[in-house]
């Protein structure tokens, strides 16, 4: 078996994977506080769907809210809107 190993730095990958490896550990500590915290606000009493969308709404810029909100009315008053009566075909 021959060394294919000539020229790449087995200590630099090491150390990247092992980074990514130390986020991937943290992004699921993280995790767990964020399910955490949900469970103590629904345990308050409080409608853990509207939290979300709540965050979801404030990570958005002011003009972007504002479209998703405008859009949302359109679509709703469509949807409630009464339909055309069918136009009646020639005998």
């Amino acid at each position: 078996m021959t060394d294919d190993t000539v020229g790449i730095a087995g200590d630099r990958i090491r150390t990247i994977v092992e980074r990514v490896e130390k986020v991937e550990e943290e992004i699921k500590d993280l995790m767990e506080a964020k399910k955490e915290i949900f469970l103590e606000a629904k345990g308050e009493g409080l409608d853990v769907k509207i939290l979300k969308e709540i965050i979801k709404l404030r990570k958005q810029d002011k003009d972007e809210r504002d479209e998703h909100e405008t859009l949302l009315d359109v679509y709703m008053r469509a949807m409630d809107a009464p339909r055309p009566a069918p136009i009646a075909e020639a005998a």
